[in-house]
C-alpha cells in the first residue's frame, strides 16, 4: 500500500492518516484486511458514523481504506462508487434561487 501511495504522489501526512485507517479497521476484525467482505468494510464504515466520528475524521478513513481495496487490492466494490454526501456548492446555489431578489432575476 505504501508503495502505491508514493506512486499516486500522495504526501507523507495523507500516507500516514491511510496506514492509520486501514491498520484500525484490521484492529476492528482482528485478521488481515485483505480477507474482509464488502459487507464488513460497509458495516465498519456505517459503525464509525453511529459512533459520532467527526466527518472530516470519517472521510480520510473512508478514502484510506478505499484507496487500500481499490487501488492496492484492485477491488471494484460498490461501497466506493456512490457517492456519500451531498454537493454543498450546489445546495448553497439552489437555497439562494429561493430568495425573492433571485426569483425575480429568473423570471425574467
Amino acid at each position: 500500500m505504501i508503495e502505491d501511495m508514493v506512486l499516486a504522489g500522495l504526501a507523507k501526512s495523507t500516507q500516514a492518516v491511510y496506514v492509520k485507517a486501514v491498520c484500525k479497521l484490521t484492529a476492528h476484525y482482528g485478521r488481515s484486511p485483505d480477507t474482509f467482505t464488502e459487507e464488513e468494510v460497509r458495516a465498519y464504515l456505517v459503525s464509525m458514523r453511529e459512533r459520532g466520528v467527526a466527518r472530516g475524521t470519517f472521510k480520510a478513513h473512508h478514502f484510506g481504506i478505499q484507496f487500500f481495496y481499490c487501488q492496492t487490492l484492485n477491488r471494484e466494490w460498490a461501497l466506493f462508487l456512490k457517492k456519500g454526501y451531498a454537493n454543498h456548492v450546489r445546495s448553497a446555489f439552489r437555497l439562494r434561487l429561493l430568495t425573492p431578489r433571485c426569483s425575480t432575476c429568473w423570471a425574467a
